[in-house]
C-alpha cells in the first residue's frame, strides 16, 4: 500500500482523501487551519451561522458522486434543498428580476421589461446548454498534466466551438436588450473572478447551472458539504489532521517524496497532492529552482482574480424585503470592473451581494436574518496593501443599500469584517485573490495550469487556481480527477493497494 500525502483539506483535497482512501491508498491529509473545507468556512455569530465561502451550490450530484463511489449513502450526510426563486436581482431604477430555473416563469418576467428577450428565451437556453455539454464533456472530466494534453484533436474541435473569441457582455447582448438584464446575467462573470467585458463568452454556461439545472442549499449551512467528506474520507481510512501547516515538499532528484511539518517532523510520501493556490502555496513550499514552469516571474505576471469585501450582519429581526440570494446592482457596472482590474481601486457605487440563507433554513439563525454581504473587491496590490479603509467601506456599503431601503444598522446586532487580507492569510490565496488567475486573457481562461508539476514528478495539483478551474463543484471535480488518475497509474503500473 503507497503512501498519499495531500496537503489542505480544501473540497478538492478532501475529493481526493476520500477517493483514494477508498481505492485502499494510506492517505494522510494535513490542514493548517481549524476546519476543513477552506474557503467553505463556518462563522458564528452569536446565534448566527454563515457560510462564507460558496454561498450559491450548483451541480449536486458532483458533491453526492464523491460519497457514494464509497458505498455509503449521500442522504445519510447531505440534504440538498432546491430554490425556486434563487436570485432577486434589484436595479437602481426599482425594478426587480427574480432568476429561476422555471422557464416559464422566465419568460413571463421577461415580457413585462423585454418582449424580445422573451421571444430569445428558448433560444439562449439551447445555446448555453450547448455550451455546457461541451465544457461537461472534453473540459470537466479532464487531467491536464502536461501541454500535451491541450492539444488533442477533440479538444481542440471542442475549443472552437465554445465561443472563446467572444466576450460573455457580447454574449448576453445577443439575447437581452434591456440594460438591466445584460447586467445581472453579466454578473455570472464574478462566479470566476473576472469581467463579462473580457472573459470569453465560454463561460456563460454558467448560466446553464442556475436557469436549467437549478440551485441549492444544504440544510445545516453549505459547510455540510465539507463535513461530509471529511467524515467520509475518515471513515474510509484517511488520516485527517487540522491545525497542522506543511512548510516544505521535499523534493529529490525532481521528485516529491515527503513534506515537512512546522514542527520539523518529516512524513515520508510516494504522491503529494497539494490543494492550495499555486501562485501562492507553491513557492511556500518549493524553493525556485525547483519549479522553472512557475518561476517566481512567471507568477508575478498573472492577473488575479477580483477578491471580496465581505460583511457578515447578524440582525435582531427578519427584513422581509430579501430572499436567499439577493443582488443590489450599481448604476455603472463597466465602470465597477474598470476599477477592479485596469485601477485596483474599490467603487464607490459597489454592486452588493447577499445571502440571506435563514430565509430557506431559519434554524441557523433563529433570532433574524443572517446576512452574508459580499461587494467585488480588487486583489491586493503586489506590495500586498489593502486599498481602502474598512470601516469606513463598511459604511459605504450601508448607505448604498440604505438607498434600497435595506437597512442594516437599525437591527444589527452582530457583525464582523473581513478583507482581501484575511482572505490572504487565511487562505494562502495569491494577493488575497479568490479564483487564482482570472480568466480575462484567453491564456488563462483556457490554459490554466496544469493538475501535475512540469518540473516535480509525483506532485500533482487541485483547487480553484488549476484545471478545471473556481467555483466549488470544478474544484471537487479537480480533487476527483486527480485521484482517478493516480488510481489509474497504479492499475498500470501495480503501484497497487
Amino acid at each position: 500500500m503507497k503512501k498519499i500525502v495531500i496537503i489542505g483539506g480544501g473540497l478538492g483535497g478532501l475529493a481526493s482523501a476520500v477517493t483514494l482512501a477508498h481505492a485502499g491508498f494510506d492517505v494522510e491529509l494535513f490542514e493548517k487551519n481549524d476546519h476543513f473545507g477552506g474557503k467553505l468556512m463556518p462563522v458564528q455569530l452569536g446565534n448566527h451561522h454563515f457560510d462564507f465561502g460558496p454561498n450559491t451550490i450548483t451541480m449536486p450530484e458532483v458533491f453526492t458522486k464523491i460519497i457514494s463511489q464509497t458505498g455509503e449513502n449521500p442522504q445519510d450526510y447531505l440534504d440538498f434543498i432546491p430554490l425556486k426563486a434563487h436570485t432577486r436581482n434589484h436595479f437602481p431604477d426599482g425594478s426587480i428580476f427574480d432568476f429561476t430555473n422555471n422557464q416559464q416563469h422566465m419568460i413571463s418576467q421577461l415580457q413585462t421589461i423585454d418582449s424580445q428577450a422573451a421571444v430569445n428565451y428558448p433560444t439562449f437556453i439551447n445555446e448555453i446548454s450547448r455550451l455546457y455539454k461541451l465544457s461537461e464533456r472534453y473540459f470537466f472530466p479532464v487531467t491536464f498534466q502536461s501541454w500535451r494534453d491541450y492539444l488533442s484533436p477533440s479538444l481542440g474541435f471542442a475549443l472552437f466551438q465554445v465561443r472563446p473569441a467572444e466576450s460573455m457582455h457580447h454574449f448576453f447582448q445577443r439575447y437581452f436588450t434591456n440594460p438591466f438584464l445584460v447586467q445581472a446575467f453579466d454578473r455570472y462573470a464574478t462566479y470566476i473572478g473576472s469581467s463579462p467585458y473580457q472573459a470569453p463568452a465560454t463561460f456563460s454556461m454558467i448560466a446553464y447551472l442556475e436557469l436549467v439545472d437549478g440551485v441549492y442549499y444544504t440544510k445545516g449551512g453549505n459547510t455540510k458539504i465539507a463535513e461530509a467528506f471529511a467524515a467520509v474520507a475518515k471513515k474510509a481510512g484517511a488520516q485527517l489532521h487540522l491545525n497542522t501547516a506543511v512548510t516544505r515538499i521535499i523534493t529529490e532528484k525532481g521528485k516529491a517524496i515527503g513534506i515537512e511539518l512546522q514542527d520539523g517532523t518529516s512524513i515520508a510520501a510516494d504522491k503529494v497532492i497539494l490543494n492550495g493556490d499555486l501562485l501562492s502555496v507553491f513557492p511556500d513550499l518549493v524553493e525556485e529552482k525547483a519549479r522553472p514552469s512557475l518561476s517566481d516571474k512567471k507568477i508575478a505576471a498573472f492577473e488575479p482574480s477580483i477578491s471580496a469585501f465581505v460583511i457578515t450582519a447578524g440582525l435582531t429581526k427578519k427584513l422581509g424585503a430579501l430572499k436567499h440570494h439577493n443582488v443590489f446592482f450599481s448604476s455603472d457596472y463597466q465602470k465597477e470592473f474598470n476599477e477592479l482590474f485596469e485601477t485596483s481601486t474599490y467603487s464607490d457605487e459597489p454592486t452588493v451581494y447577499i445571502s440571506n440563507s435563514s430565509y430557506t433554513d431559519p434554524a441557523i439563525s433563529p433570532d433574524g436574518d443572517n446576512l452574508f454581504i459580499l461587494v467585488n473587491a480588487p486583489a491586493l496590490t503586489k506590495e500586498g496593501h489593502l486599498q481602502i479603509e474598512p470601516e469606513s467601506y463598511k459604511e459605504r456599503i450601508y448607505d448604498f443599500l440604505l438607498s434600497y431601503d435595506i437597512d442594516i444598522r437599525s437591527h444589527l446586532a452582530e457583525e464582523k469584517i473581513f478583507t482581501p487580507a484575511f482572505i490572504r492569510e487565511k487562505f494562502g490565496s495569491f494577493r488575497g485573490a479568490l479564483y487564482g488567475p482570472s480568466s480575462n486573457r484567453k491564456k488563462d481562461a483556457f490554459l490554466r495550469p496544469p493538475n501535475a508539476s512540469r518540473d516535480i514528478q509525483n506532485l500533482y495539483f487541485v483547487g480553484g487556481s488549476t484545471h478545471p478551474g473556481g467555483g466549488s463543484p470544478m474544484v471537487v471535480l479537480s480533487g476527483w480527477n486527480v485521484a482517478k488518475k493516480i488510481i489509474e497509474q497504479a492499475k498500470k503500473t501495480s503501484f497497487s493497494k
